[in-house]
Formats: structure tokens, C-alpha cells, sequence
């Protein structure tokens, strides 16, 4: 959307006293960890931009918090399987020989919003080292929950979000939908039976650029907007507003816990 429209949309506008007293009055407090997904122009106008809505996350949980975002890198993934846009088929080998190494203080962001692309580079921000999925984090556990964040699973237990899932984090989604909420990427990797594919990317092993397979899961989101739909019927996410964004707050582990057996019974018809 562009910020003409934005600002002809906003009644009054977001600053970081708002969006704090908002975050504050509606469960991130002083002390939480929160995986945050955004979208900044779902709030309407916000005075100083992404800036603005990192500082008031990491005010709301203090010096003892965490904040979290993913920082997904989908341009380094195998060129192949790209759809959005497809590459011709000829340029696919040449990606495969010359597409740099992932690199957590240079690799961009891909389809993470604004707010996401500015917290990795913010201060005392530390990146995980996988070249499709990291996250940053800052603030108290943010050593923990990023460090060695293995090549696969990359959604499982000994991946960030295995940390998190560990320490009590909360999910916060402000003007997105489930679709975007990775966390129930970890209850994927719980459930047996989960397809699996081979997958690619540029890293550097032993100071050398390569192209390296793995296997993962295939994973899908594609259900998570059903799921989340059928998780507010257990009463556990509270829905508020920041501005005019939509928002939803929720125990991670629970979350986790719940998809684990909707996918079960919903995606692999598990009674």
C-alpha cells in the first residue's frame, strides 16, 4: 500500500507511546519473550516507521525480555523451486555456481516487512546462521535462542524455535493471519509421516563457497490460517489492536502443542 493511502486511512497517528501503551494493556510485559510477526502498513501511518514499533517492542519487555523476529532469506534457497517469481531454466545452474554465501550480518531479508529488515541490523541484534529460515533476536536470551541453529530440521527441536518453545516465549502476529506464524513449522517436525524433499543452498564450508544439499521437511503452511481459526475456539489467543492492525497474542508452547494434533487429524487424517 502506499503511504499516501496509509496516511489518508489513519485517524490519528501510531507513536511509540501508543503502540507501548497498546503492547502493555494487551500481555507483552516487562520481562516477556515475544516472536514477533508484522506488517507495518496494517497499523496505519506510524510517526518514525519501523524504527519506532522496535523501540516500543523492546521497551515493553524491558532489559529481562527478548524480542524475536524471523528473518527468512528465500532467495537462497534451490533457484528450482522458485515460483514467485520463476527463474528460466538456463539461469538455474549459473545460480546454483555464483549465488554468494549466506551471510547473517549481509544476507537481506525476503517478504519479512520493514520491521523485520531493520531489527536485524538494529543494535546488540544477533542473527542465526541458517541461510533460509534465521531469526534475530535481541534483548536477554537472544545468545541462546540463536545459537547454532542447525541446517535440519530447520523448524525443529534444536532450532530456534526448540529454544523458544522452551522458554516460554509468546507469539504476537500484528496485522498478519496464521499463515505467517512459523511457530507451527516446529509442529510439523513432531508429527510422523511429515513429507519430506531435498533442498539447497549457497554457504561456506571451510572458508570456501559451496552449494549444499540437505534434506528437510516440506513444509506447508498453507492449512495454518484453518488451524488458527480452530486454536481461538480453545480460548488461548487474545485478539486487540495496535492502530488499525489486527493482532493476536499467544503462549507459543501452547500453540505448538494444539497444532501438533490438529495436524494430526486435519492434514494427515490421524484420529
Amino acid at each position: 500500500m502506499r503511504e499516501e493511502d496509509i496516511i489518508k486511512q489513519t485517524k490519528i497517528p501510531n507513536t511509540l507511546d501508543s503502540i507501548l501503551r497498546d503492547l502493555r494493556l494487551n500481555g507483552v510485559n516487562e520481562g516477556d519473550h515475544v516472536l514477533v510477526h508484522s506488517s507495518l502498513s496494517s497499523m496505519g501511518w506510524v510517526c518514525g516507521g519501523p524504527q519506532t514499533v522496535i523501540m516500543a517492542l523492546l521497551q515493553a519487555v524491558g532489559n529481562n525480555g527478548t524480542i524475536i523476529m524471523p528473518a527468512q532469506s528465500g532467495d537462497w534457497s534451490d533457484p528450482a523451486k522458485w515460483s514467485n517469481p520463476p527463474v528460466p531454466n538456463e539461469w538455474i545452474q549459473v545460480i546454483y555456481d555464483h549465488m554468494p554465501a549466506f551471510d547473517p550480518k549481509l544476507t537481506p531479508t525476503r517478504g519479512m516487512g520493514r520491521v523485520s529488515e531493520l531489527f536485524r541490523t538494529y543494535p546488540d541484534t544477533i542473527r542465526s546462521n541458517h541461510p533460509h529460515v534465521s531469526f534475530c533476536a535481541n534483548g536477554k536470551y537472544a545468545k541462546e535462542i540463536t545459537n547454532e541453529h542447525v541446517l535440519t530440521p530447520q523448524f525443529g527441536f534444536h532450532s530456534p524455535l526448540g529454544k523458544m518453545y522452551h522458554l516460554n516465549v509468546k507469539v504476537l502476529l500484528i496485522g498478519v493471519d496464521y499463515d505467517s506464524c512459523t511457530s507451527f513449522h516446529l509442529a510439523e517436525t513432531l508429527v510422523e509421516n511429515m513429507p519430506m524433499s531435498e533442498k539447497g543452498t549457497a554457504i561456506t564450508k571451510n572458508g570456501i563457497r559451496v552449494w549444499k544439499w540437505f534434506e528437510d521437511y516440506e513444509y506447508d503452511s498453507d492449512d495454518f490460517t484453518l488451524l488458527g481459526k480452530d486454536f481461538e475456539l480453545s480460548n488461548h489467543v487474545n485478539n486487540f489492536k495496535i492502530g488499525h492492525a489486527d493482532c493476536k497474542i499467544f503462549d507459543l508452547k501452547i500453540g505448538v502443542e494444539f497444532a501438533v494434533n490438529w495436524l494430526m487429524k486435519n492434514r494427515l487424517g490421524i484420529k
